[in-house]
């Protein structure tokens, strides 16, 4: 066996670069995955390489056959493989066939005793694989498995066969140190060839004569940084330091996105300046920021009070002498960009959004929930009910504000940049006297956007959008519409985790399980707990990123909490219960508790004191008694530590019931009175949590 670097290259017609990053990487980790389970990496080191047009791998200590080894396999039980005269069943013969071993085999078999009886095992030899016969499988095995939205059909060289890729391949560059190996994948032999800078390379063509060497070589004579995150840390600082020298207070906004495309866009990034007219900022900034960032990919610059300016950065895949024709060309590109924005800006100001909004039953929201304006009336509607559940004080017209909010969809300027929308709408109506007060909740209603955004500014903007989210998420679930696998394209999850986390973020105690019923079609009552349940899924995973336990979270969720805002209090409480020395044992006890419960299939009242005949269940129920007041007082006061600590006291007298009580008594009116009252210790034990959950 010798170990040595593996690296594989594809070159390829220009790469999706929204994807780039994440298919560098998922190729990279599928094939080290992949040798890892055929034993032909050792303590492997793994670096990718993606650029526009090419995705590669370099993994250390690969080698190049994997060891032969002994592997026990499992045969059948002795009763079946030998007969009662001890002579070899056909079923054993059949087997040891199908291992390719010869009737000898049957010395060799091996006898283990399992779960009472003796089971036929034989060590058969594995013999290692050639990394070169291989190779060409792995790489097909990870081609089918990454993330690729949508592959391309395209026709090779000879006319006839036609593959599947992201895009077509145009090199293959395989090598094993300095091996080429012998391996086609897509019409391609492998070889140590690559290609360097489409327009900047030394070389039109690139030897690679030792897998090692191949990022200098890329580099020194190709003109490439093959990294991406080497590459990505280049522009970042680059610009930095570019920004800094052309004006010390001015900065860019850190924009990861942005940031990852333009990483994606470029080989060897030049980092240069552009500027346009002072007269276009006079367009609001963020229709501005979004013309540059989405339509040209610039990074704008902002002065030292955060207020955009009139110059943006421009990174560049070319490094002439003279930079000045590559920054002329994008301003000229950008100017016409800006007087479009600017037209649509001064042609939606000519319209108020009340007329607009009058226009939104043209507009086709779901063919199975109607037009905008349609929706807009639900939205209404639930934002008032909500209102009126938290004893929200406003004369604001929920119907109409729905309404107004949605206006801008019918804007020019939302019309070319749809994630304008909600910001297009505040700026019209912080203009409009009528609906200035509003203005901020137009924005925020669509808000949390991605993971990680900001929520709403003020309360109404929290109101406004609960109302938007939960129509969109009884909506679609009432239809069917909800995600399936990755699939998710009215991005349900995405609104199901912005209710959550402005429910809890924002401490708002609303019962989302009663606004979910009141708002959805009488005969859907199937679909809705589905989203019900979907919510819940969501809410623990947001819970599993606040460094939660999965038991935690099961012992608060499995009560099927409608109010979320103190579900965090909760789970503190749990983490700090379960140090308790008690609170296994109480655990345990619930989880008994439970287990009799599910099986008693009687009704369950109230506790009747004088059927309490041993001294163990009279102080039990006294115990009960005593601690139901202080539990409450604890959940009344949010004290949820308290009401949970208050449960230690419970720990005696339950071990005792259950040494010196027989539930299952002879006496039926006792029996009963018993299940009763492990019902009502039941209820205490779940006050705040199902602490059974604490015992798995």
């Amino acid at each position: 066996m010798k170990l040595n670097t593996l690296l594989i290259e594809f070159i390829t017609e220009e790469l999706p670069p929204n994807s780039l990053k994440e298919l560098g990487e998922k190729f990279g980790q599928l094939i080290t995955q992949e040798l890892q389970e055929k034993n032909l990496v050792k303590n492997s080191d793994m670096r990718v390489f993606s650029t526009p047009r090419r995705l590669g791998v370099k993994i250390l200590n690969v080698a190049d056959r994997s060891d032969d080894k002994k592997k026990l396999i499992k045969l059948m039980p002795e009763k079946i493989g030998f007969d009662a005269k001890g002579q070899c069943s056909q079923a054993l013969s059949k087997k040891l066939q199908s291992l390719n071993e010869s009737d000898e085999a049957i010395t060799r078999i091996k006898r283990k005793d399992e779960k009472g009886q003796t089971i036929l095992y034989i060590e058969k030899n594995i013999a290692g694989i050639n990394l070169e016969d291989i190779l060409s499988q792995i790489i097909n095995n990870c081609i089918n498995q990454l993330p690729i939205k949508k592959m391309m059909s395209y026709q090779l060289a000879d006319g006839w066969s036609s593959v599947n890729f992201v895009r077509p391949i145009k090199n293959l560059l395989i090598l094993h140190g300095e091996k080429i190996l012998k391996v086609s994948f897509l019409g391609f032999e492998a070889n140590n060839k690559s290609f360097g800078h489409r327009f900047e390379s030394k070389e039109k063509l690139l030897n690679i004569d030792h897998a090692d060497n191949y990022e200098k070589i890329l580099l020194d004579i190709g003109g490439v940084i093959a990294n991406f995150n080497q590459r990505k840390e280049k522009i970042y600082t680059d610009i930095i330091l570019a920004t800094k020298s052309f004006k010390e207070e001015f900065h860019i906004i850190d924009d990861e996105s942005l940031l990852n495309e333009v990483t994606a866009l470029v080989e060897m990034p030049n980092i240069l300046i552009g500027s346009f007219e002072e007269k276009f900022l006079k367009i609001p900034q963020e229709c501005l920021i979004l013309t540059m960032k989405v339509n040209q990919k610039y990074f704008p610059l902002f002065d030292k009070n955060n207020q955009l300016t009139n110059h943006f950065i421009i990174v560049s895949n070319l490094t002439p002498n003279d930079p000045i024709n590559i920054i002329q060309g994008n301003e000229k590109v950008i100017r016409p960009r800006l007087a479009d924005a600017g037209f649509f800006f001064e042609q939606d100001k000519k319209q108020s959004l009340k007329s607009l909004s009058k226009r939104l039953n043209s507009i086709v929201y779901h063919n199975k929930l109607g037009t905008q304006e349609e929706r807009a009336g639900r939205v209404g509607t639930i934002l008032k009910y909500i209102a009126k559940e938290l004893d929200f004080k406003s004369n604001i017209d929920y119907k109409e504000f729905a309404l107004i909010s949605k206006a801008d969809l019918l804007s020019l300027m939302v019309g070319e940049f749809p994630a304008l929308q909600g910001v297009m709408g505040a700026i019209y109506a912080s203009e409009d006297i009528q609906f200035r007060d509003i203005a901020s909740a137009i924005e925020d209603h669509y808000k949390p956007k991605f993971s990680g955004d900001s929520l709403p500014r003020n309360l109404f903007g929290d109101y406004a959008a609960l109302a938007e989210k939960f129509e969109t998420l009884i909506g679609l679930f009432s239809i069917n519409e909800q995600p399936t696998g990755d699939k998710d394209p009215f991005s349900l999850r995405r609104n199901a985790i912005g209710l959550i986390r402005i429910l809890i973020e924002k401490n708002i105690s609303l019962n989302f399980s009663n606004l979910i019923d009141k708002h959805s079609p009488k005969d859907k009552k199937d679909s809705m707990n589905i989203l019900k349940e979907f919510i819940y899924e969501r809410l623990s995973n947001y819970l599993k990123d606040k460094n939660f336990s999965s038991n935690e979270i099961d012992a608060v969720i499995s009560l099927k909490p409608q109010r979320l805002n103190d579900i965090i209090k909760k789970l503190e409480a749990i983490k700090k219960f379960s140090t308790l020395e008690q609170s296994k044992d109480l655990a345990s006890a619930n989880k008994r508790v439970s287990n009799i419960l599910k099986k008693y299939t009687g009704s369950i009242g109230n506790v009747d004191e004088s059927l309490l005949k041993e001294a163990e269940e009279i102080q039990l129920f006294k115990v009960i008694t005593k601690l139901n007041p202080l539990i409450k007082e604890g959940l009344g006061k949010k004290d949820f530590i308290g009401a949970l600590n208050s449960l230690v006291d419970l720990k005696n007298p339950i071990d005792e019931f259950f040494e010196n009580v027989m539930v299952n008594s002879e006496s039926e009116r006792i029996k009963i009175n018993r299940h009763n009252l492990l019902k009502h210790l039941h209820i205490s034990l779940n006050s705040v949590a199902d602490i059974s959950k604490l015992a798995n």
